[in-house]
């Protein structure tokens, strides 16, 4: 049996990782006393007694974390975006390739990717890969999310009984367009442009929706929807995270796709839409589930050989 702990198990992600582990009797939950949480001696004696930690943390306080591993047993399993583009690191998304499944499987550093990450790379890595897409395409694109994904601090905003007004309305941000997930999405896909990103804050709880605009004669081949599709489809064959939602789908939507439907899945879709000139690839999904704690239980599941499943909800 695994011993695991959660270092950050009282944030949004790490509460969520924990209740996954409900019923499972192949681990056990290493609990650190609330009042020690951050008492750094006993957190490094919690990481090191244990077999895999999950960092639930902010960047500087992960990479403390790991400073503090004093053996060759204890594997990381990072949530935060301290170490996913460093060297020696396993990139925590499976679907993308068997090398990744490997790495992650064998690694003893793995960082899970962030949220809107999640749903950029899922598109532009296979078309990146396939030479549909070039490298020194200009990507842009748009995302909006449920409020979970800014963390515990703006929960309390957003359902605070005295709000302002403007919470109402859906808000766009990092306008600066210096997000903190930009690096990881060009470093994974090796896009030569940094893209532009436009994401959106929702008045909702969880659920996220990432959309990549392509301009098609820009593509190699100057491919149809219906060809983009059938590459997808071909890509992700045989993964069940990973859902290639049939062509045409959104018109069961009346032609819309909510950003709340995937809220409580682990899962990903896909869509494919638009037409002969513009397209658009979209990617809908729990910011929560596959854009973090869901990963991070991938992650684990892969390192034990167990169902990749196990615990998660598809």
């Amino acid at each position: 049996m695994k011993k695991i702990f959660i270092d950050g198990s009282e944030g949004t992600t790490g509460l969520r990782i924990f209740e996954r582990f409900e019923g499972r009797d192949d681990i056990e939950i290493l609990k650190i006393p609330s009042e020690l949480r951050k008492d750094a001696v006993e957190v490094r004696k919690y990481i090191n007694a244990s077999d895999i930690t999950f960092l639930c943390l902010p960047d500087a306080a992960a990479r403390e974390a790991v400073a503090m591993v004093e053996n060759n047993k204890t594997i990381i399993i990072d949530t935060s975006t301290a170490h996913r583009t460093e060297p020696g690191w396993a990139y925590g998304y499976p679907e993308l390739s068997k090398a990744h499944r490997d790495a992650i499987r064998t690694g003893k550093r793995i960082a899970v990717p962030g949220c809107y990450a999640t749903g950029f790379i899922t598109i532009a890595y296979p078309m990146v890969a396939d030479g549909m897409l070039p490298k020194d395409y200009p990507v842009a694109a748009f995302a909006m999310s449920g409020y979970s994904g800014a963390g515990k601090k703006t929960i309390a905003v957003y359902e605070a009984e005295n709000r302002d007004e403007e919470l109402d309305a859906p808000r766009e941000y990092a306008l600066s367009q210096n997000h903190k997930h930009l690096k990881e999405m060009q470093a994974i896909t090796g896009l030569e442009r940094m893209p532009l990103f436009s994401p959106l804050i929702c008045d909702y709880y969880s659920g996220m929706i990432v959309t990549l605009q392509f301009y098609t004669e820009l593509l190699r081949n100057k491919p149809t929807p219906e060809q983009v599709h059938a590459m997808f489809t071909k890509y992700y064959e045989g993964e069940q995270f990973v859902r290639v939602m049939p062509f045409g789908k959104e018109t069961d939507y009346n032609g819309f796709l909510a950003g709340n439907t995937c809220s409580g899945w682990d899962g990903i879709e896909l869509y494919v839409t638009g037409n002969v000139d513009r397209m658009l690839v979209s990617t809908r999904f729990d910011n929560l589930g596959k854009g973090a704690s869901g990963a991070a239980i991938q992650c684990l599941n892969i390192i034990l050989g167990c169902e990749e499943n196990k615990g998660l909800v598809l």
